[in-house]
């Protein structure tokens, strides 16, 4: 047995060593939660070509000048589709005319490329004349007084002869209305008829036709059948525009009416109008 004395001398036991100076020290072992610390975060994930593309695109980011370009961009289109589907309207109404009528409208676009033509020949010649003129006065003098003849014969307010023809209307049904005397009207302008006169009652720009009781006026004045229809121009043009299929003769033969077109050596319109002065158009010059 021991002495407790002597234990209690001895101490509570050897101390534990110390490590040679220089020697390693045996490794830790890390803990758990220190190892999860010091690793590196993982990369995140690269994004791909559709979510990049979604990205850009929502949420919107409209500015004031893109809305406006957006807004010229669309009224541009609407132009377009509207002028496309009126030509095709047109294409389409072509496709379904008759032979006839096309070889009408051909030929009306062919005598109004002439006498555009005729025009502007005319108008150059004017200018030539007066830059060549040794009297440029006099020349002036002229050819002014030459455009008031013109427009005389256009107004109405001086008489007029030349080629044409004679288109002369019976009724005996009584079934010639105002609507078809302009119908030949119209045609015989669009022919080329330069003066024209119904019975003898001119025929201008602001002439129009009514039916009253029965009866036909032109500008407020009565006419009776025969219906005479003078109009100057060229004959080989104004017969054929009344004697289209479809056209003025035939729609006049289908109310009983007789119709004839003759083309006389010299057609004389002379029924005049006058000239009503303005009340409120001055001239600029």
């Amino acid at each position: 047995m021991s002495d407790p004395e002597q234990d209690r001398d001895r101490g509570p036991g050897p101390e534990p060593r110390d490590t040679p100076q220089g020697a390693p020290e045996a490794p830790r072992a890390p803990e758990p939660d220190a190892e999860r610390e010091a690793a590196p975060p993982a990369p995140p994930a690269r994004p791909t070509g559709r979510d990049v593309l979604w990205a850009g695109l929502w949420p919107p980011r409209v500015t004031r000048s893109q809305l406006i370009v957006a807004a010229l961009l669309f009224v541009l289109g609407l132009g377009l589709a509207i002028q496309v589907r009126a030509a095709s309207a047109e294409d389409s109404a072509l496709r379904g005319a008759r032979p006839e009528d096309l070889v009408r409208i051909l030929s009306d676009l062919e005598d109004r490329s002439g006498r555009l033509e005729d025009e502007r020949n005319a108008l150059e010649e004017q200018r030539t004349d007066l830059e060549t003129s040794s009297d440029q006065a006099e020349e002036a003098r002229r050819q002014t007084a030459e455009r008031e003849r013109q427009l005389g014969i256009l107004a109405g307010t001086v008489a007029a002869e030349g080629p044409g023809i004679e288109l002369r209307v019976t009724d005996p049904a009584g079934g010639v209305r105002a609507d078809m005397l302009l119908d030949a009207v119209q045609e015989l302008r669009a022919a080329g008829a330069e003066a024209i006169q119904i019975n003898d009652v001119r025929v201008v720009a602001g002439t129009f036709f009514t039916d009253e009781n029965g009866q036909v006026r032109i500008d407020g004045r009565a006419v009776n059948a025969p219906y005479v229809i003078d109009a100057i121009g060229r004959p080989q043009d104004l017969e054929p525009a009344l004697n289209i299929p479809g056209g003025v003769v035939q729609s006049l033969e289908k109310e009983q009416a007789g119709v004839t077109v003759e083309r006389p050596d010299t057609v004389l319109v002379d029924a005049l109008r006058s000239a009503d002065r303005p009340d409120y158009a001055q001239s600029s010059s």
